[in-house]
């Protein structure tokens, strides 16, 4: 008999359904403000759709930027899907809740970061930073997708978008007695 609640777990999808009410509000009125978001996901996890040449690229994480330059955002209960520009090409892509490694809000310095993915297969998750890396420090990304027929879409789309200094990041295991 297993009597373990699972807290981490709990949190987790907790957590996860934080990132899905946001981009619900996105996806009814647009992004308010300045805000944008650095959206990480597992590349291979089950369900993530995205064209075979991007996966090539990015096969084992990938990140979009949702800022200038997406479309057709739609959530449902386990994903959401998204049109965005990779080197001036649209492309569709459909990422599940489940996929996500990376959450950031960069222009309120706001993150969350999973690693449910680990914990079950049984690894220890590497200690996740207290920061994100500075902008030249972060890993190779796609190019950032981007809101609705902005002008400065174009820079955005070439990878000229610069996020503010580090976002705090939330993590499961800062808050765990070890």
């Amino acid at each position: 008999m297993n009597d373990r609640f699972h807290y981490d777990a709990l949190v987790d999808d907790a957590l996860r359904s934080v990132v899905r009410r946001v981009l619900t509000q996105v996806a009814a009125k647009g992004l308010p403000g300045s805000h944008h978001f650095y959206i990480s996901f597992r590349s291979t996890d089950p369900g993530v759709e995205l064209p075979e040449y991007l996966r090539a690229k990015y096969p084992e994480e990938m990140t979009i930027v949702l800022q200038h330059q997406y479309w057709d955002l739609v959530i449902g209960e386990e994903s959401f899907e998204v049109t965005v520009s990779f080197n001036k090409q649209q492309e569709h892509i459909k990422v599940p809740f489940a996929a996500l490694s990376a959450f950031v809000d960069p222009s309120v310095r706001f993150g969350l970061q999973f690693d449910r993915k680990e914990k079950a297969a049984g690894d220890k998750p590497a200690a996740a930073p207290a920061t994100l890396p500075a902008p030249d420090k972060r890993p190779a990304q796609a190019a950032p997708a981007a809101a609705k027929d902005s002008p400065e879409a174009s820079a955005a789309a070439d990878g000229e978008a610069k996020p503010e200094d580090a976002a705090k990041i939330v993590k499961l295991d800062s808050f765990r007695k070890k």
